[in-house]
């Protein structure tokens, strides 16, 4: 019995190795193709702002309307279905449906030859977007180590942006190479997304399974393996002896709780979810999805619909490049900083250039107007960037409990894409009624409920493991204050 117990004592738990090991090439790589989803999100859902104004077909306002926002109804639609059945079937398995999904659609896009068959093309793609948004954070979060889970999940937010980006700039030397083209570039927009996705669907295959998720499965023999891809060195036993551990932790919490969705858990997800609403009602995809039509007038250089449909798109461009610079700070500082200060800086930042952008536009003429307005407007997507955009996908993916993440992060994916869908189909009404220079200042006080919100709900969980995230939520529950939870 003393040899067993001393052999029992030498062994490792497995996730504790794997949450102090320092990243691999291999493990940032891995990071690069699981968000490459997230390259995609970006790419898709800003193409339709530069194809719209060539698309051959007669749309009615509601056709019109579902183009520019079908796609994040349908990934509301996909976030939740892909919660139970990636916890059911397996991250990977879920990613690599997604890629297959993101290619089909954006080829049916570029041949399609109806415009009912462009909408369900859309739709198609947004449950792609949808699903991808749910797993790819929670799936980094199950191997990433916890002092650079932020920086590795934040990868997720910076590969929108960079999707975003790049989706401007191809539209942009169409235009330039093919002006006289317009009625068949608009199919070059769509199709070329193909390319990244059928890439990834190929090198999907070869991605390891979630850790965490083969241990809560028994799969003790592909857990080992997916370590050692990883570069954490355990043994067979020390895998069993972790999921050992894992059982009578999971034994605990049901004597206490008697279910999966404990109190703490459900406070998680409500936080998560309430951050998620906040994330979109403050007005980011205003500049990045109407972008060229509010500002092309001011930059317009010639007569005619591709010269107007250039200049608002490179209005849009010098602002997703803000956007992409800005994550890449977000990216750096995370796990330095914390979420909770990054996030309340990230809405200050925002409630500060939405003032700014609001007296641009509303009380300046000419020049000063155009600078003014384009300073806030830039400086607001670059607060967003830095603060909130990477943090929401962070916490998504790091605040629950592996048996429950897949359901629980996609109900916030979901949250997040109707929250979006409400504020891109209220935009147009709301600017009509009001002015965009009062809609911005309407944003900046969401931005300071926003604020109130982070501080007085969001815990700190730089630096902890996702199981001692849970317990940070039950403790909070329980009526421990929030700062002795946030060290």
């Amino acid at each position: 019995m003393t040899a067993t117990a001393g052999r029992t004592s030498e062994r490792k738990n497995a996730l504790e190795q794997l949450d102090k090991h320092v990243p691999t090439r291999f493990i940032w790589s891995l990071t690069l193709l699981a968000t490459l989803g997230g390259f995609l999100f970006g790419y898709d859902t800003a193409n339709i702002g530069s194809a719209l104004p060539f698309i051959p077909y007669q749309l009615n306002s509601f056709a019109t309307g579902y183009l520019v926002a079908g796609a994040s109804l349908g990934a509301a639609l996909g976030a939740i279905l892909a919660g139970p059945l990636t916890d059911k079937f397996g991250r990977k398995v879920l990613l690599v449906v997604d890629a297959l999904i993101y290619a089909v659609g954006a080829i049916l896009s570029a041949v399609t030859f109806h415009v009912a068959v462009l909408l369900c093309a859309r739709t198609l793609i947004g449950l792609a977007i949808g699903a991808d948004s749910a797993i790819a954070t929670a799936y980094i979060s199950e191997y990433a180590p916890s002092d650079r889970r932020g920086s590795l999940a934040m990868l997720q937010q910076w590969m929108i942006t960079v999707g975003i980006l790049l989706s401007y700039v191809i539209a942009l030397i169409i235009l330039k190479v093919w002006p006289h083209a317009a009625d068949v570039d608009w199919r070059w927009f769509f199709g070329l997304g193909a390319i990244p996705a059928i890439i990834g669907l190929i090198l999907r295959f070869e991605m390891p399974e979630s850790p965490r998720w083969l241990i809560r499965k028994g799969q003790y023999e592909r857990a080992k393996q997916t370590f050692d891809k990883l570069g954490v060195d355990v043994s067979i036993e020390d895998v069993e002896y972790t999921a050992h551990a894992l059982e009578q932790a999971d034994a605990r919490a049901e004597r206490e709780h008697a279910r999966r969705w404990t109190p703490g858990v459900k406070r998680a997800l409500t936080v998560v979810c309430v951050f998620f609403i906040f994330q979109q009602i403050t007005g980011i995809n205003v500049p990045l999805y109407y972008g060229p039509k509010l500002m092309a007038s001011y930059f317009q250089s010639g007569h005619g619909k591709v010269a107007a449909t250039t200049a608002g798109i490179a209005v849009t461009t010098i602002m997703t490049v803000v956007n992409v610079v800005a994550t890449f700070f977000a990216f750096r500082y995370i796990d330095r900083v914390g979420r909770r200060k990054l996030a309340m800086g990230g809405y200050a930042g925002m409630a500060v250039f939405a003032i700014v952008a609001a007296v641009g536009i509303g009380t300046l003429k000419g020049d000063a107007q155009v600078v003014v307005g384009m300073i806030g407007l830039s400086l607001f997507i670059a607060s967003f960037a830095i603060g909130v955009g990477g943090t929401g996908w962070l916490i998504q993916g790091e605040m629950f409990p592996t048996a429950v993440r897949g359901q629980a992060a996609a109900i916030g994916a979901m949250v997040d894409w109707l929250a979006n869908y409400a504020l891109i189909e209220a935009f147009p009404a709301w600017e009509r009624s009001i002015g965009l220079s009062w809609v911005m200042v309407c944003f900046a006080g969401l931005c300071v409920i926003a604020i109130g919100f982070v501080a007085r709900f969001l815990p700190e969980t730089k630096n902890l493991s996702v199981e001692q995230i849970t317990e940070v939520f039950e403790k909070q529950v329980a009526g421990q204050p929030l700062r002795a939870q946030a060290n």
